[in-house]
């Protein structure tokens, strides 16, 4: 994937109509460029930041049926979910893997109760489970996860779910949508939409975020798949439109990986707020969430509030022998849930369903909200699906049930440097650590992370900012905040290398990131 390219491909016919236009780079919109792409469609997506910039780079990092929404009743979700979660272990084997998870039991009456509701689970996912749940001993609990706290700790449930790297998967999706044909470009904004003498949508305003270029193109049919942004490319449709979400945050904390010992993760089914709480391994560290909090206004950068963190210390410490402090937490950060919710209707965020909702308005906007990671491709089916209806385009059958995603690679071995390119892996290794013996080099001795990957990136996943790189591309700046800004100055010499950008535009990036990687850090008296 190349940007530049890309772009000039774009404005060489611009009497073009597109198939397909999409707004949104999340995981939304990427999985609706797959669909539509391979389908043989004319697919266009465009992202006003970079891909999976907001809520799809900001998750727990679990492909997941979802314990919570069973317990809630919410049984056709469960049975989707985990129905996708199977699916996307198949088509990514390269980023999705099997973990284990414990609930830990401290009252007699939960032993049976959580028993029975995994064995629920278990068999709602067939033939795609990931593996058999079973109750186990105190012993037995404390030898997956040494440093829980046995006080009062009878013993436990095993079951497992999904994990993966959320924004990896997000970049794998736009280079499978570019492997079939389509053009997907981070750093174009939709600004307005075009409608014909009929009032029915024929386009969209492009602006170009590099140079403040202003452009049109032209489609047949336009999908908003613009996340919590989702009402603002309503309202360019119809000024009076209701809105269509509700906006929930959810805070992560990271910790080194002496907080949870063991390969295990740690489910907390029942918290003070009524979620449940995961403390999850990795990356060589340990991802502690979630929250659910209400927030009015939708952000590309939202801030974990002082209550949020709170309650992710406190709430864990009650379960982990060794208590974490504000100053162990490496890096915070926040992510807003795009929830439908028809008329924005406000009630408890944690009881509204992860269920997706597509809407038509009538000039034909398709409006995509809700949803969640693991059923990004079911979600994207059907909105393709109301496409080519609304377009009065082909008849054509969805065939990403059992697509390899870009970097498809068996047997994957999670343990190897640079595991998360999959295929791509070989190429780094050939055509860059081979013939530049530099780019061997670590960028930080505390984190993985190579130049070689820099300037990869750059080349061939678009690139363009320094945190392009070190927050979705690699994970540094969810992984380790103050790592992560100390690596800053090298990695925005290296793309610059890649981009001809000059000294000017590297002391920008240098600050720009320092400054928003500082909101990461927990930095109190």
């Amino acid at each position: 994937m190349n940007r530049d390219l890309m772009l000039k491909k774009l404005k060489s016919d611009p009497a073009k109509i597109w198939d397909v236009i999409i707004i949104g780079g999340g995981a939304t919109g990427l999985g609706a460029a797959v669909d539509a792409a391979t389908r043989g469609f004319e697919t266009l997506l465009v992202e006003q930041a970079d891909f999976a910039k907001g809520t799809s780079s900001r998750s727990t990092k679990l492909v997941h049926g979802g314990v919570r929404y069973l317990a809630q009743g919410d049984v056709s979700l469960v049975f989707e979910a985990l129905h996708e979660r199977g699916l996307l272990m198949q088509n990514a084997p390269h980023l999705v893997r099997n973990q284990e998870f414990i609930i830990p039991i401290y009252e007699w009456w939960e032993g049976p109760f959580y028993n029975i509701g995994m064995k629920v689970y278990d068999l709602m996912a067939g033939k795609l489970g990931f593996g058999a749940s079973q109750k186990i001993s105190k012993e037995e609990t404390l030898q997956a996860i040494p440093n829980l706290d046995q006080k009062g700790l009878i013993g436990g449930i095993i079951y497992y779910d999904g994990q993966f790297d959320d924004s990896r998967l997000a970049v794998n999706l736009a280079q499978t949508a570019a492997d079939n044909g389509a053009i997907v470009l981070n750093y174009l904004k939709a600004t307005g939409l075009t409608k014909d003498c009929d009032g029915i949508l024929n386009g969209v305003i492009l602006r170009d975020s590099e140079t403040n270029e202003k452009f049109a193109v032209k489609g047949k049919v336009i999908i908003n798949a613009a996340g919590v942004f989702v009402d603002e490319i309503k309202k360019m449709d119809d000024a009076d439109s209701e809105p269509s979400i509700v906006l929930s945050q959810g805070v992560h904390l990271i910790l080194d990986k002496s907080f949870l010992q063991g390969n295990s993760a740690i489910m907390i089914p029942h918290t003070s707020d009524g979620r449940v709480l995961f403390a999850v391994p990795w990356h060589n560290a340990v991802i502690v969430g979630t929250t659910d909090t209400p927030v009015e206004t939708a952000s590309l950068e939202p801030r974990a509030k002082d209550e949020e963190i709170d309650f992710l210390l406190k709430t864990s410490a009650i379960y982990l022998k060794k208590d974490p402090k504000p100053e162990d937490v490496l890096s915070v950060f926040a992510g807003l849930r795009p929830l439908s919710a028809p008329s924005g209707v406000a009630e408890q965020t944690k009881d509204i369903s992860r269920k997706h909702q597509i809407t038509i308005s009538l000039s034909g906007l398709i409006t995509v909200t809700g949803g969640k990671w693991t059923t990004y491709r079911k979600m994207a089916e059907e909105t393709v699906d109301k496409a080519i209806i609304v377009g009065g385009l082909e008849e054509k059958e969805c065939v990403t049930k059992h697509l390899p995603i870009h970097g498809y690679l068996k047997n994957t071995d999670f343990e190897e440097p640079l595991y998360y390119y999959g295929t791509d892996k070989l190429r780094i290794e050939e055509t860059l650590l081979v013939s530049r013996a530099e780019l061997n080099e670590k960028l930080h001795s505390d984190l993985p992370y190579l130049k070689a990957e820099v300037v990869w990136s750059a080349r061939h996943e678009m690139v363009r900012t320094v945190e392009d790189f070190l927050a979705r591309r690699v994970r540094a700046l969810f992984l380790n905040a103050r790592a992560s800004i100390e690596m800053a100055p090298t990695v925005a010499e290296l793309i610059a290398q890649e981009l001809n950008r000059d000294k000017r535009w590297i002391k920008n990036q240098i600050e720009q990131y320092t400054q928003l990687a500082k909101g990461y850090l927990l930095t109190r008296e």
